[in-house]
């Protein structure tokens, strides 16, 4: 039997009396990625690699396929009126479209092009969604209507574009995380794998080791001891990518722990909250993981700017846990 559609799942898993806006929402986020995966992969054809010469608001050198993919998320929630506002890693303020006093209640977040570094050299990339709903209010979203708690999301799901291009999305109240591979002869995005759960108990440990210099000493402990084998819950072998949606996914499917602590120069991390750490801790939570800023729950943090930073430890429950009381917390 044909394995489902994404557009199928979505409309077969939503519930009988909703409006189906979140549907069509999750159906623009897959547009957007198949639009991405094609770009990506004809950018060494069209001159599409290097950087564009600018410096987001991150402070980082923004790459020519960052504008690209900023800009598709943005066009293909145009004619979707029921998306009020985008908040992006890639943009500075809040975008609004031009009607958008008359638009609906949601809001859609977005990393357009995570691991950006890894386009030159033809490594994993991803992109990361979110999605939440203004309370009650009409007229255009406002700051505040961005700055919920993870808690308080709707959705949220990547986009990873390696090998194969998958989709894996969660929605609030399911508990269920789904995974979709692209099919590149016709388009499509087809279920590959439903209800999945991130393994207890084995897996690998990920993070930049090159920052060692910046941690504090429990951090530094609690690395080493998943590299030779001291931490409870057993050892970890050491994988990077450098692209955390990558990274991530094989948390998701491997088990294991993917660590970003704070830094000297960063006592915040590295990671963005609202467009990074929140909805992958969404993601892991209804897989049955967790996500931790090394003390309090990542869905539980109140973001108070809408490029506020926050370190993230998650993965496997146990090695969370382990994390978590390893660091104080």
């Amino acid at each position: 039997m044909q394995a489902p559609t994404l557009i199928e799942h979505i409309l077969r898993s939503q519930p009988h009396k909703a409006s189906g806006e979140l549907s069509r929402i999750l159906a623009r986020l897959s547009l957007a990625g198949r639009m991405i995966a094609q770009r990506i992969l004809n950018a060494g054809f069209l001159g599409e690699h290097g950087e564009a010469g600018s410096i987001n608001v991150q402070g980082e050198e923004v790459k020519k396929l960052d504008l690209l993919s900023n800009e598709i998320f943005i066009r293909v929630f145009e004619t979707l009126p029921s998306v009020n506002a985008l908040g992006s890693e890639e943009m500075d303020d809040v975008f609004y479209y031009d009607d958008a006093e008359n638009r609906g209640k949601y809001l859609v977040l977005f990393d357009p092009l995570d691991g950006s570094g890894n386009i030159d050299i033809n490594g994993s990339l991803g992109s990361i969604f979110s999605v939440h709903k203004r309370s009650g209010k009409e007229g255009r979203a406002d700051l505040a209507d961005f700055l919920q708690p993870g808690n308080e999301q709707i959705a949220a799901g990547y986009i990873l574009y390696g090998p194969a291009t998958v989709f894996v999305y969660t929605v609030r109240g399911q508990d269920s995380v789904s995974v979709f591979t692209l099919d590149r002869s016709i388009g499509e995005f087809f279920l590959t794998a439903e209800g999945v759960r991130i393994p207890e108990g084995k897996g690998s440990y990920s993070v930049n080791e090159s920052n060692e210099s910046k941690w504090d000493q429990k951090v530094i402990d609690l690395v080493r001891s998943f590299r030779v084998g001291t931490a409870p819950v057993g050892k970890r072998a050491a994988r990077y990518t450098g692209a955390l949606v990558a990274d991530f996914h094989r948390t998701l499917l491997k088990g294991g722990i993917f660590m970003y602590p704070a830094l000297s120069d960063r006592p915040r991390g590295k990671l963005r909250y609202l467009y990074e750490a929140s909805p992958l801790a969404m993601i892991a939570e209804s897989a049955g993981g967790a996500a931790s800023d090394g003390s309090i729950r990542t869905l539980d943090l109140q973001p108070s700017q809408l490029h506020e930073r926050c370190p993230l430890f998650i993965g496997s429950k146990k090695d969370v846990a382990y994390a978590v009381q390893s660091l104080g917390g």
